[in-house]
């Protein structure tokens, strides 16, 4: 194949993880991939950077002729520092994942992996974060990988329009229990937090993050009713925060 997509590979539950060496076997085939993913669990991490002390990169045999870095950074940190001083031009195509456990809903702000994507899609590079439902280290990515597969092949084929990228979620269930894939919203889903306060062994107060994850939203075209009845879900996603409906309102006010 002449003039192969670069692709560009990253996570947020480090470069050991089962689940990114599922996403490089899986889209191996489809161009030049070059991993550059933390060298520790960065879960939850969102959108973070590190600013207040050195990013290390070291490279890895981890995943044999294909070029791996492990960064002591955040998965955003992974995506800002292969562009700037790791790769030969601008990738084609930014993957993330697959991550351990879901993204759907409110998750997608929390995320490490899907920040790595969207670090990828403000560089003005086609991005998507892909997560099983399994939070399992033993996880099966069977189904995650040809999911990824497909998804990847796709944007390569059709691109993404600027300043989208996709949160792409693979419930936990057999292959052959798949009903297919559904284009979604994010669902109105949250967790309802709890502190659980303890007392460490020298009669401290300690806090431990707890709760529950609770979905207020009925409908039957979001990410978590897709989820529930054995779909994978597509969510576009963007990065433009702004709340445009809401301007004309807002210039009414009198300041």
């Amino acid at each position: 194949m002449l003039n192969k997509p670069l692709i560009l590979i990253t996570n947020d539950d480090g470069i050991t993880a089962p689940g990114i060496k599922a996403l490089v076997n899986a889209v191996k085939h489809l161009g030049e991939i070059i991993v550059v993913a933390p060298d520790a669990p960065q879960s939850a991490m969102g959108h973070a950077v590190t600013i207040s002390k050195p990013l290390r990169l070291a490279q890895t045999d981890l995943y044999g002729e294909i070029l791996s870095y492990q960064c002591s950074g955040t998965p955003a940190d992974c995506v800002k520092l292969a562009v700037d001083k790791v790769l030969h031009r601008k990738p084609d195509l930014v993957l993330s994942g697959i991550n351990h456990g879901s993204n759907s809903s409110i998750n997608v702000l929390y995320s490490g992996t899907m920040s790595a994507a969207m670090e990828g899609c403000i560089e003005g590079i086609p991005s998507a974060g892909f997560s099983l439902c399994d939070f399992a280290y033993e996880a099966d990515f069977t189904l995650a990988a040809k999911v990824a597969a497909k998804v990847a092949e796709n944007i390569l084929k059709e691109n993404l329009p600027k300043g989208v990228l996709l949160n792409v979620n693979i419930p936990k269930i057999p292959e052959e229990l798949l009903q297919g894939i559904k284009i979604c919203r994010q669902a109105n889903a949250k967790w309802e937090e709890d502190f659980d306060e303890r007392l460490d062994p020298n009669g401290r107060k300690y806090y431990w993050l707890t709760g529950k994850f609770v979905n207020y939203d009925l409908g039957q075209d979001t990410d978590e009713w897709a989820l529930a009845n054995n779909y994978v879900s597509i969510v576009p996603v963007h990065f433009d925060l702004t709340a445009h409906q809401v301007i004309s309102d807002l210039n009414k006010w009198k300041f």
